[in-house]
């Protein structure tokens, strides 16, 4: 009689079984098997908010299997994600199967690799209760605010809205910075730049002019500048100091969820969506070339940066092998957890440090390929010595007047010699200066005044987003991917190319909340909830108790609210475009319906016509020579047809330039991204050639 171990997927169930053998049968549970029913509220809100879990639509067969096999088993294993969603779910099934809630029944893979697997199922422990109340507190939160409140949008804005506690976070912080941009008042200023070469050199260096008299500067206008223009004509450029020293740069930390998702959106493109769901794909297992069903990294829903002995060993060996013993650091690694972590896990690494991405990549998909390398490199360079660079600082001298340029060059490469962190703001402009000595007279090539206003500060990308989330403790590493797919999904939030903008029903409900509940908005608030719940986790709170605190609160709230609104409407402004309706003449609007935007007349009922919302691209046809319009297919991925369809039907998934074949004159198309090539789609020419980079 086999043991039975159930799992949440039939990918992770494929691999456990594969470490297992013969003498244990593994199934999956594909996920949760109960919930709260999604028709009623199914909370006692006046009994200590008892739930009523019922078993899921659609699961019934699963839930038939696994109470068959469970009758015929030996001993059952829980082997579920090792997380609060993961021992909520493993609580389901063995209440559902009538298992002892005090046997050791329990286990969980940090990683899923044969002494992964070994390590968890030689540990086996009870189902960890306060994990299960952590996550039934946060269930009941989302279903209370959800449940209670969407009904309120409902009639006071239009049906189908929804609410809720991170959700609602996230809108606001994106709508206020849509305002602080609105209200921002640009600031002129002005810099005076100036190019040189120095003696015996031809290369041309830039240098900024930065005080005045020994005085720091500011240059508010033209006139100003043009003054101390008229104040360096003819000066003699001399240099004063130069400033030499070398500087070290220690490597990021490997990956935690909400740095991974942030790095994927950079470097990859990737949304949260598609990062964790490729992630989720190569924790469960991959079948790989030569060794078969393998877990490629660890667990990837942590926000821990602890690493195990065992895998810092690894990384010193395969680092000392391939590059060298100069490129490991004097001792091993070690990365400081932020304080409010949660520190279940491991960070997210490679499973086995010689799984390199070129020995893997055949049999990965492309996604995975990508997200599975940028893992694997981070976590090999976190492991490396640092970056030791020379760095150059030099004062140049013109009648009182000091410029500054600065520099660099790379004296050790260390961990950059892999991998180097993305970032959000600009780049370094620091560039090799040519050699330059106190008293070396300047050869001045240029100078310009040059204008300059302050910028407001930018909108939220996936990745800035998330990490304002991390930063202001709202949510946890799980929450990060779904929150942004739902206030995109419920149209709160919208894409303008990589950044997230409010649309104005997110700006309407945004206000209507902090009008009325300003604590659900409210960041501070939400971030103390998060804290109850970790709370809970941990032992030392009642989850009932966190509980009644919010809800009682909230339900007097949500009373006040409904008086303070009786017999109003909030109306959501439509946007209006530059598109006239051909039937009655009128500025159609953008409306949004169960596939996105569409024009409208804002003249409904009277008249009734819509239309789809096309975007022109560069070039056009090489068919016809009719306009590129970007399109959408059904699964959401972006392509290029010609607006002529369906008379004419080419399409493409490369992208449109303005540049012409040299060949035919036909539009050229950007194919394989930004390190990809430039192709002429005229049917028989074949012209293509590298992108410039």
């Amino acid at each position: 009689m086999s043991d039975l171990v159930i799992v949440e997927s039939p990918a992770k169930a494929k691999t456990i079984q594969k470490y297992l053998g013969s003498g244990y049968e593994v199934i999956a549970s594909m996920g949760h098997v109960r919930d709260l029913p999604k028709s009623k509220l199914g909370v006692d809100t006046e009994n200590d908010f008892e739930p009523l879990y019922t078993d899921m639509k659609g699961k019934e067969d699963v839930i038939k299997e696994l109470k068959k096999h469970a009758k015929k088993c030996g001993k059952i294993y829980l082997a579920t994600d090792p997380d609060r969603e993961g021992e909520a779910i493993s609580w389901h099934i063995a209440q559902m199967l009538k298992l002892d809630m005090n046997d050791n029944n329990r286990v969980a893979f940090n990683e899923i690799t044969k002494s992964g697997v070994q390590n968890g199922m030689s540990n086996p422990h009870k189902i960890d209760v306060d994990l299960v109340n952590a996550q039934q507190a946060r269930r009941i939160l989302d279903r209370l605010v959800g449940y209670k409140l969407s009904p309120f949008l409902w009639k006071k804005v239009k049906r189908g809205l929804s609410a809720g506690r991170v959700q609602s976070v996230a809108v606001r912080l994106v709508v206020d910075r849509e305002n602080e941009i609105r209200s921002f008042i640009p600031k002129e200023y002005w810099s005076i730049d100036a190019k040189f070469t120095a003696p015996g050199s031809r290369k041309v260096f830039d240098a900024a002019l930065v005080a005045v008299d020994g005085k720091k500067l500011e240059i508010p206008n033209q006139a100003d500048a043009d003054g101390l223009l008229a104040r360096l004509e003819g000066a003699e450029y001399t240099v004063t100091s130069v400033k030499k020293r070398v500087t070290k740069k220690q490597p990021a930390p490997p990956f935690i969820t909400s740095t991974l998702q942030q790095e994927a959106s950079r470097k990859l493109g990737f949304s949260a969506k598609r990062t964790m769901k490729a992630a989720q794909e190569l924790y469960e297992g991959v079948d790989v070339e030569g060794v078969g069903a393998v877990g490629l990294i660890t667990y990837m829903r942590t926000d821990s940066l602890r690493i195990s002995d065992e895998a810092k060993a690894a990384a010193a060996e395969y680092i000392s092998t391939v590059y060298g013993k100069e490129y490991l650091p004097d001792k091993p690694r070690t990365f400081k957890t932020k304080s409010n972590a949660q520190d279940a896990h491991e960070a997210i690494r490679p499973s086995i440090t010689e799984m390199t991405p070129a020995r893997v990549k055949n049999s990965l998909s492309n996604d995975q390929f990508k997200l599975y390398k940028l893992i694997w490199e981070r976590f090999i360079a976190s492991q490396m010595a640092n970056a030791q660079l020379n760095t150059v600082s030099v004062d140049i001298d013109a009648n009182g007047c000091t410029f500054r340029a600065t520099g660099y060059s790379v004296k050790f490469d260390g961990f950059m010699t892999l991998y180097v962190e993305s970032t959000d703001g600009e780049e370094s402009n620091k560039k090799m200066l040519p050699e330059l000595k106190a008293e070396d007279k300047l050869k001045l090539k240029s100078i310009a005044g040059n204008q300059h206003f302050t910028q407001p500060p930018p909108r939220y990308t996936e990745a800035s987003l998330i990490k304002a989330l991390e930063e202001n403790g709202i949510g946890r590493p799980s929450t990060y991917a779904p929150t942004i797919t739902t206030i995109t999904a419920r149209q709160y939030v919208e894409h303008e190319g990589k950044q997230l903008k409010p649309t104005n029903l997110g700006e309407v409900i945004t206000e209507l909340m902090k009008d009325h509940f300003e604590k659900i908005v409210d960041a501070k608030f939400t971030a103390e909830m998060e804290n109850d719940l970790d709370e809970v986790e941990h032992g030392h709170k009642n989850w009932v108790t966190t509980l009644h605190d919010f809800y009682d609160d909230f339900s007097a709230t949500l009373q006040k609210a409904e008086e303070a609104m009786e017999g109003k409407r909030v109306k959501v402004p439509d946007e209006e475009t530059d598109v006239v309706c051909e039937l009655c003449g009128r500025n159609m609007v953008i409306k949004y319906g169960k596939y996105g935007k569409f024009l409208a007349c804002p003249g409904f009922p009277e008249c009734s016509n819509t239309k789809k919302i096309v975007t022109e691209t560069e070039g056009s046809c090489p068919r016809c020579g009719k306009k590129m319009l970007l399109k959408k297919s059904k699964k959401g991925r972006s392509f290029y047809g010609c607006e002529g369809f369906p008379e004419c039907n080419f399409m493409t998934w490369n992208v449109p330039t303005a540049e012409k074949c040299p060949e035919c004159g036909k539009t050229l198309f950007t194919k394989g991204g930004k390190s990809g090539r430039l192709v002429c789609e005229n049917e028989g020419c074949g012209y293509e050639r590298e992108l410039k980079k």
